[in-house]
């Protein structure tokens, strides 16, 4: 019903910067809190920032002053800019939705991406 795709990940440097995308499709009537993940191999998957419809922001303290989250809830589409990347290996970035459907505006879904990998070099 809903789809989720990540996309700009991708290898960098140390110190470098990456911007993620996710855009949400389907049978959408409201999406209210979006959020980008983050899993590392063997590791739990963690919060790395989330942004309310209404453009309030949190950040995991990892990520602070370095990524800035965003969104175009015209186009359904979420961004996260990760500036002075740090050398973390491989880590799968995964988008987050909470969504609200026109066919049952009653209940709220939780939808996930299928993640992008995205690997900071030292």
């Amino acid at each position: 019903q809903v789809q989720l795709v990540e996309s700009g990940g991708g290898l960098v440097h140390a110190g470098g910067s990456l911007r993620l995308s996710c855009a949400a499709s389907g049978n959408i009537f409201i999406i209210n809190t979006m959020a980008w993940y983050r899993q590392a191999p063997g590791k739990q998957r963690e919060l790395v920032a989330d942004i309310t419809s209404g453009d309030n922001s949190n950040y995991a303290d990892s990520v602070k002053c370095r990524f800035t989250i965003s969104r175009d809830n015209a186009k359904n589409t979420m961004y996260l800019q990760m500036n002075s990347l740090k050398p973390e290996g491989t880590e799968v970035y995964y988008c987050n939705a909470d969504v609200i459907l026109l066919r049952d505006r009653a209940i709220r879904y939780r939808y996930w991406g299928q993640g992008t990998q995205v690997t900071v070099s030292s």
